[in-house]
């Protein structure tokens, strides 16, 4: 079967069945997050609380995301993600249902929340690690940005349905059509003819498992510091959507359709920046673009933190999607390609906790902060701080080309690929 060059990850039937089945429950996913953003603000018009359940439903990944990492290298990947993805599907069901009938208070709102947490420990290890395994090494830039095009395709399309579902059906409708669309991925994943597991590691403790994969991204300076970079804009700049039905409704004076349009706009810049990476055939120069990426997130954030009209601030949430995703795919597709494939599970676990797990703490200083700063100034302040990040990471730029060129051709090497000059990883 024949693709396009910026489609050529979908040669493989595998991640073709990857692809289709992560779409349709990624739109839900995207539904549920921002029906459950705006039930817990109408239930409490607390941002203190907007924070904590964000720091709820990711805390668990930054605690236990390197002991499912170390799993993901034991364990058979397929069957760890049919087992959460399952999981998921029942938790946002119960939800829908509890909200339906009107029986839903917030402890139970919080409670699974963290319940999802925790499967998403799991889940988000095993599968960056799978994804890997879906394709040929020469497609796997191309498939790292498929995979990012599509979760962003899905924040366009599901905050718009929930912002319209939520104004007219309410939010109940949202969690149970999520809990339904797990029946794609899940189906996807069981069609799948994948070879026998290979054990990649020997039968040494978790702990010691755990205890190597840290080591390896602390001492490969290269990983380091993209894994700093991300952690910092996680922890600062992410948690400005976790403000966002406060901007709706107290800083725009709008309601949850403005919330809708404000999270789609994000998300059409992110899938714009996940589609300018299907082209590339290399790694070439993405050192460069995560420094510029972070910066521009930041200045993006502070002009958003500004704006008191619900256009510009939808307009100026579209090059913030851009920056902050073209950060955490770069970075994502750099570690990848730098990893060796038996630490590859436990290297993503860790990356997990930069991206996902770092997001709860911020979520939970932002919501702390907006009420007596408001949510304008903490969003602002973390847009500074990703600033600082984007230019610290810029001036040691120089000093990382040659360690990660190294890790990367090493890799090929361990593949059986050639290590060419198109594998310079931050010119």
């Amino acid at each position: 079967m024949s693709f396009p060059v910026a489609l050529r990850a979908l040669r493989a039937r595998n991640y073709r069945l990857f692809i289709s089945g992560q779409l349709v429950s990624l739109v839900g996913t995207w539904m549920q997050t921002v029906a459950q953003g705006w039930l817990i603000y109408r239930l409490t018009g607390s941002a203190a609380l907007l924070g904590l359940i964000g720091f709820a439903g990711q805390i668990p990944v930054f605690v236990l995301a390197p002991l499912g990492g170390a799993i993901a290298d034991r364990a058979n990947r397929q069957w760890i993600l049919v087992a959460t993805q399952s999981a998921m599907m029942v938790l946002a069901l119960m939800l829908g249902i509890l909200t339906l009938f009107g029986l839903i208070e917030v402890w139970q709102i919080f409670v699974l929340a963290s319940i999802l947490g925790l499967a998403n420990a799991f889940d988000i290890p095993a599968r960056q690690a799978f994804i890997v395994g879906l394709v040929e090494r020469e497609d796997l830039v191309n498939a790292i940005a498929l995979n990012s095009s599509m979760v962003n395709g899905a924040r366009v399309v599901g905050p718009a349905v929930a912002g319209i579902l939520v104004a007219t059906v309410g939010e109940g409708w949202c969690f149970l059509l999520n809990g339904l669309s797990y029946v794609a991925v899940i189906a996807a994943l069981l069609r799948m003819r994948l070879g026998p597991p290979v054990r990649l590691v020997d039968p040494t403790s978790a702990w010691e498992s755990i205890i190597e994969g840290f080591s390896f991204s602390w001492h490969a300076a290269p990983i380091r510091a993209l894994l700093v970079l991300l952690g910092l804009v996680s922890l600062m700049g992410m948690p400005y959507a976790v403000l966002m039905p406060i901007f709706a409704d107290r800083v725009l004076h709008s309601g949850p359709d403005a919330y809708g349009i404000l999270m789609s706009s994000a998300g059409v810049g992110a899938l714009a920046a996940a589609a300018s990476l299907t082209v590339r055939k290399s790694v070439s120069g993405l050192g460069r673009w995560v420094a510029v990426a972070a910066t521009g997130f930041g200045v993006c954030l502070m002009a958003f933190s500004t704006s008191r009209s619900l256009w510009l601030s939808a307009l100026l949430l579209v090059p913030a999607g851009f920056f902050m995703m073209m950060e955490m795919a770069a970075s994502n597709t750099l570690i990848q390609s730098m990893v060796p494939n038996r630490l590859r599970g436990r290297v993503m676990s860790v990356y997990s906790m930069m991206f996902m797990g770092m997001a709860p703490v911020g979520s939970l200083m932002a919501g702390a902060l907006a009420a007596p700063l408001g949510a304008p100034v903490t969003v602002a302040i973390g847009g500074a701080a990703c600033i600082v990040g984007g230019l610290v990471f810029a001036r040691r730029l120089p000093r990382l080309r040659g360690p990660a060129r190294e890790l990367i051709v090493a890799q090929q090497m361990a593949a059986g690929g050639p290590a060419d000059e198109a594998t310079r990883p931050a010119s």
